[in-house]
């Protein structure tokens, strides 16, 4: 940070330095969503303290199996016997139109290898992709009917996070923390854990917190067995010294010009759950402590389930120890390592349910086991679907018309299956889902109404839902 040219009575830079420098840079790996706040949030204590809700809340927390790229709704959740029976014709032109990036005019319909079955005592039907989740039928909302405005990555997921289509705005992740702030004091309150294998076409700005204060932007885990770096004290640093030295940096504060409180106070915060984290958070990051037969339930420690499963593991004890949102992303990296199936939809969607259907079901089970499910909102799903007609012969374009996704838990009624598609999975026809109405559902969920949870920006106060979102109260 540059020094402040008015303040010459005061060793500003120095100081500044030594505040920036006197974690080894844990504050901003671990929590640069504190580090540049400058609104009044900071001014008074911590601004990630608890807020009452405007409504009584069913969940206190959200993790969303963000599955990057985009699922095919044809060969998961949404059986289309039509569509199989018309493969290798064009799509007939009562269905209507579509646009798609790659799929060219005159493109024969294609049909599904995936075998559907009826499971649990709602007789819901899923594919054999998801064995294991299959298995927890009774706890799912199944939603056939979404639908979004773009059929491009990169627009398609800002819309998913953010509800609008180009960056800037806040994510649902940073709006959550907005209304709720954090029940822990010593974890984040908003996490993504992204996938190893890279970044997505939108970047981080899809998670990000837009115009909200930088305090309520997301902490994103590491890959690997380390999720967080400097977690441990410095060789040769006591406990007793690491707390004097907080206090030195509070002392110092006092010292500075009124016109800088805001900055510093938020600095401080940062340096404060820091500590906490090095003293009291290790544990929550540690999944040696977990038992083998936990660790077997998630697949860790075997492929592929490994790094999908400890990424669940993880979620679960985050939301038991008071973290409010957590994303946990399958699909990183350069097309096929996404669910964006445009050359073969078998291989790249047996591959990727390979890989999350047992830590998926693992996750629901667990939290449900720990009495967690029941506060615990889960939503499953990508920025869109597949397209009924093939691409390439073998695979399936980006489809924003109609598509499924999945909601459980925290006060959602499962062993339900809501909306639908045509008769070829082409458009949502019956009871449509947009992602203004995922956002508002949650919120809702969370004691949030959407109309009161809002921020000024620019001359307007600004909302997740933007025009309006319908809680769908038929799932609750």
């Amino acid at each position: 940070m540059s020094p402040d040219p008015h303040a010459h009575s005061q060793p500003t830079r120095s100081r500044r330095e030594f505040v920036r420098d006197a974690f080894c840079g844990f504050g901003s790996v671990a929590l640069a969503s504190i580090l540049n706040q400058q609104t009044a949030h900071a001014a008074v204590g911590n601004p990630l303290s608890p807020r009452p809700a405007h409504h009584a809340a069913k969940a206190k927390s959200v993790i969303f199996l963000f599955m990057a790229g985009g699922p095919s709704h044809l060969e998961t959740f949404d059986p289309k016997p039509l569509l199989n029976r018309l493969e290798g014709q064009p799509r007939p032109k009562e269905f209507g139109d579509a646009k798609y990036q790659f799929v060219k005019e005159g493109a024969k319909l294609l049909g599904t290898r995936r075998t559907f079955s009826k499971y649990g005592q709602c007789g819901m039907e899923i594919s054999d992709l998801f064995p294991r989740l299959a298995t927890c039928a009774d706890q799912l909302a199944v939603i056939r009917s979404c639908y979004g405005d773009r059929v491009v990555h990169s627009a398609a997921q800002y819309e998913l996070f953010t509800g609008r289509v180009v960056p800037g705005y806040p994510s649902m992740g940073s709006w959550i923390t907005y209304g709720l702030g954090c029940e822990s004091d010593s974890l984040p309150a908003y996490i993504v854990m992204p996938d190893p294998k890279g970044a997505l076409e939108a970047g981080q700005p899809m998670y990000s917190q837009g115009f909200l204060p930088a305090v309520f932007q997301p902490t994103m885990l590491q890959p690997g067995n380390r999720p967080v770096l400097n977690l441990d004290l410095p060789q040769g640093v006591s406990l007793n010294q690491r707390r004097r030295t907080l206090q030195f940096i509070r002392e110092l504060n006092r010292t500075q010009s009124t016109a800088e409180d805001d900055e510093f106070n938020a600095r401080i915060n940062a340096y404060d759950l820091a500590f906490k984290m090095q003293t009291e958070s290790p544990r929550v990051f540690d999944l040696t402590q977990e038992s083998q037969e936990t660790l077997d339930l998630y697949g860790v420690g075997r492929e592929p389930t490994h790094d999908y499963g400890r990424r669940c593991l993880m979620a679960r004890k985050l939301v038991e120890n008071g973290v409010g949102f957590v994303c946990v992303v399958a699909g990183g990296g350069p097309g096929n390592q996404q669910w964006d199936a445009h050359g073969d939809i078998e291989e790249n969607h047996r591959r990727k349910a390979a890989e999350t259907d047992q830590p998926v079901a693992a996750l629901l089970r667990d939290l449900s086991r720990r009495g967690l499910l029941d506060s615990t909102l889960v939503l499953w799903g990508g920025e869109f679907g597949r397209s009924p007609e093939a691409e390439s012969s073998r695979g399936r374009d980006h489809h924003n018309l109609g598509f499924s996704m999945w909601m459980a838990g925290g006060g959602i009624r499962g062993g339900q299956v809501f909306g639908a598609t045509d008769p070829i999975g082409l458009h949502a026809i019956e009871n449509r889902v947009h992602f203004r109405d995922i956002h508002a559902t949650i919120i809702h969920q969370l004691g949030l109404d959407q109309h009161q949870l809002t921020y000024p920006h620019l001359g307007r106060n600004e909302r997740l839902t933007f025009i309006e979102g319908t809680v769908i109260s038929q799932l609750i």
